[in-house]
């Protein structure tokens, strides 16, 4: 069938869509709609009803019409003033716009019927369609149960309807669809597509249904708890009004009077004044109220303004340097010049300061006695373990618990805008996904920078220039370049075992003694036994285990005094082992005996110096080079280093030259579960081979460090000034170290200088001559073994024998 061509009226259609075979009621109001009405009315009664593409248009021209619409035939219309009519109009069919012609009065155009595809019978009943009728059924029972209005007889039209068209047009008309989507279902022309597009919109409708329920629920629910929260604080007033309890003016009153009094610059003030204007716009109990009290309460417990009198005195620092601490001279003649600076420039910027040395060696007792020369409150921040950046700089006032940062809440706890903060343990920061709190102290450490520290809490400036900060470290290789850069580093020592003999009697002991309630004259302890805990019973660069371990003689000294009839006590020697429940450290293996193929390395560590053994032993095999002790790749080479060293010496040093194809090395660093690393040790390593191979004893109480070259040079290393305490508080007497490093000997005690004897080497042949024993003389052997056999045995004392040895 041939399609036909009308010529009929055009009414246009805002936001909405007729289709066939469907019938729609709607009112109609301009003027050229009406006419299109009217001149439908004179003729055959039909007309055609297109959607437009813009609903704000309101002389649409043919561009501003979809193409497809319907002829359909109007019923009745229905005058409802002068300007205004209502229609029920029925469609008919679908239709093709073909031009718009006319525009006034009426609208008028040429419009061509459309046929729609009819589906087989076969179509109809195979179970394709049954199942998209199946679902089409489905999703409508939803949508209807979610809308709550839908009408008995669409419903029941629907679940009767088989018709695959008409179905998808009777629900397309019957249910709330955005005329675009309408307009889309309208314009296919395929029953068995357009019930499947009809389906995806149902499918969506759905889904929008279902979380407006959801969120209806909830403002239900909150509307009900609001309700109930108004009345709870309403009988709240009446009853505070009852007991004449302050209301929330008075508040309001109270903080603008509070800032108002703190005499801050304009910006701050004009800040804190509106959030308090934000607070009395607050009703009663909301959260927002809350979390700006909050911060109001925060802002004024700060110290704005507050400042304690700095005493700046070289003279009563160095009182008071002195009375808290032995030893040191030499950081606390830096500290002293720091504090000549203030008393030169008073209104310098704050000094900033890292202490770095071994724990227990009093870095942080000498920033409490820093700040009690300066007359500055004492603050301490414990950094060891933060991981997150908002510690330093804080959260921002809108999240739930937010809290200032660890920096102005020390501020606020000293009570002072210029405190002493002591950054404890700064080389112990982390960082993680949270931020890396260590570059959040860059702008805390610049004295050129912190004069307008901005924390995320406050959002007010605040001026740190004038806190005086003072970290402490044990050591300066996890800390970031960047900060270390800002901080002047002050590098503290290990003690000698004398100063710890002061230490321990001026300072251990009687603060013990008093804290276990013990007399003045009770308990005696010689120098002697002190020397004898220190030197058997501890073995540290600080005196933290000291002190425990007179702790332990005072406990005891307790339970004499109170369980027996002695007034006075007096500690020797033999009692220590029964007094401190331990034995004392045995003495070092290889300090005191010439051995082949054990050296004595000395190592650096964060807690100070350490003897570091080394064991070496040759066996047949293959050539192959064994490292154990749990060694890093820097170790690892450097014994690799000082193999290959050795086979390019291995005529002049008395080697096989074969032996790196003969015999099996095995280089062993003692305590297999301390991971070590670092070149150090490559002389020691070396010097271990060689007295393997060739069986040469090593000398007794030798102790050696150094980096050791392909070509046999020895170069310098670091930590000396650990090493060598360590060296003494083993027994050693000599110690090798590089030349290089001949120029680091001015910074060791000279305890420790006069005690030991230093050989610098600059090659490990000098390294070879000054740790092997000389080379034995095999007829010289045999002689003393001939006369041995006849000589005459006799009984000798253990000092006699030790003689001998």
């Amino acid at each position: 069938m041939e399609p036909t061509t009308l010529n009929i009226p055009v009414l246009a259609l805002r936001g909405l869509t007729v289709f066939p075979h469907m019938t729609l009621t709607f009112d109609v109001e301009r003027p050229i709609s009406i006419a299109a009405l009217e001149r439908a009315m004179e003729a055959d009664q039909e007309i055609f009803l297109v959607t437009q593409r813009e609903i704000g248009v309101n002389a649409p021209g043919e561009k501003d019409l979809y193409e497809i619409g319907t002829i359909s035939h109007i019923s009745q219309i229905l005058r409802l003033s002068p300007r205004s009519v209502r229609c029920v109009v029925e469609g008919r069919r679908r239709a093709h716009l073909r031009r718009l012609w006319q525009a006034e009065p009426f609208l008028q155009a040429n419009v061509e019927g459309l046929e729609e595809e009819v589906p087989s019978e076969a179509f109809r009943r195979s179970p394709r369609t049954e199942a998209l009728l199946r679902q089409t059924w489905n999703l409508f029972s939803e949508y209807a149960e979610l809308a709550g209005n839908m009408p008995e007889e669409v419903a029941a039209t629907v679940m009767d309807c088989r018709d695959v068209g008409y179905l998808a047009d009777f629900i397309a008309q019957n249910i709330a669809l955005r005329h675009t989507d309408k307009q889309e279902i309208l314009e296919e022309l395929a029953p068995f597509v357009r019930l499947r597009k009809l389906n995806a919109f149902l499918a969506r409708e759905c889904n929008v249904l279902s979380f407006e329920h959801e969120m209806e629920g909830k403002v239900r629910d909150q509307l009900v708890q609001s309700q109930r929260d108004q009345i709870l604080r309403t009988q709240i007033r009446v009853l505070q009004s009852e007991l004449g309890e302050e209301d929330a003016d008075d508040e309001i009153d109270i903080y603008r009077q509070k800032i108002k009094a703190l005499a801050l610059d304009e910006d701050a003030e004009k800040h804190l004044l509106k959030e308090v204007g934000k607070l009395s716009k607050q009703p009663f109990g909301s959260a927002e109220g809350a979390v700006i009290r909050n911060y109001l309460d925060v802002c004024l417990e700060m110290p704005w303004n507050t400042a304690t009198k700095e005493r700046v005195s070289v003279d009563a620092a160095r009182k008071v340097l002195e009375k808290d601490h032995f030893g040191l001279e030499k950081v606390k003649e830096r500290i002293l010049e720091t504090i000549a600076v203030r008393q030169m420039n008073p209104e310098g910027k704050g000094q900033i300061i890292c202490l770095v040395g071994p724990p227990g060696v009093g870095k942080t007792s000498i920033a409490v006695s820093v700040a009690k020369a300066l007359n500055r409150k004492l603050a301490r921040l414990s950094l060891g373990g933060v991981r997150d950046e908002a510690d330093i700089r804080g959260h921002r006032k809108t999240y739930i618990g937010s809290m200032p940062g660890r920096i102005i809440e020390a501020i606020s706890r000293s009570g002072s805008m210029n405190p002493l903060l002591l950054l404890d343990e700064i080389d112990k920061l982390g960082s993680d996904y949270r931020g890396d709190p260590a570059s959040a102290l860059l702008e805390v450490l610049d004295s050129e920078q912190n004069y307008a520290f901005r924390d995320h809490f406050l959002e007010i400036p605040v001026d740190l220039s004038k806190v005086m900060f003072i970290t402490t470290a044990n050591t300066t290789d996890t800390i970031p370049r960047p900060l270390l850069d800002r901080m002047e580093v002050i590098r503290l020592s290990s003690y000698t075992d004398e100063e710890k003999v002061q230490i321990a009697r001026r300072h251990l002991l009687p603060k013990q003694m008093a804290e276990h309630g013990i007399k003045k004259g009770a308990l005696r302890v010689s120098d002697d036994v002190l020397r004898a805990v220190i030197r058997d019973y501890t073995r540290e660069s600080g005196v933290r285990l000291l002190e425990r371990r007179l702790a332990a003689i005072c406990r005891k000294a307790d339970m004499r005094l109170l369980t027996g009839d002695v007034k006075r006590i007096t500690i020797t020697e033999i009692d220590l082992p029964k007094l401190l429940d331990c034995q004392p450290y045995p003495p070092a293996l290889h300090t005191e005996k010439e051995e082949v193929g054990v050296v004595n390395g000395l190592a650096w560590t964060e807690a100070g110096g350490e003897i570091l053994e080394v064991e070496v032993n040759v066996m047949e095999g293959s050539g192959k080079l064994e490292l154990t002790g749990n060694l890093g790749d820097v170790m690892k080479e450097s014994a690799q280093a000082a193999l290959s060293c050795l086979r390019s010496r291995a005529m002049v040093l008395g080697i096989e030259a074969d032996f790196y194809k003969t015999k099996d090395i095995h280089v062993h660093f003692p305590e297999g579960a301390v991971p070590k690393d670092g070149p150090s040790a490559g002389i020691a390593v070396t010097t271990a081979m060689l007295s393997a191979l060739t069986e040469r004893k090593i000398k007794a109480g030798v102790a050696m460090t150094g980096e050791v070259t392909l070509r046999g040079r020895v170069l310098p290393i670091g930590g000396l000034k650990e090493k060598t305490m360590a060296a003494l508080r083993s027994g050693i007497t000599t110690v090798l170290i590089p030349k290089d490093n001949v120029r680091d000997l001015e910074e060791i005690d000279q305890t420790v200088r006069a005690a030991l004897r230093f050989i610098p080497v600059a090659t490990v042949d000098e390294v070879f001559a000054a740790a092997l024993c000389p080379e034995s003389d095999p007829v010289r052997e045999e002689v003393a073994t001939h006369v041995a056999a006849f000589t005459p045995i006799t009984r000798e004392t253990g000092s006699d024998a030790a003689l001998r040895q």
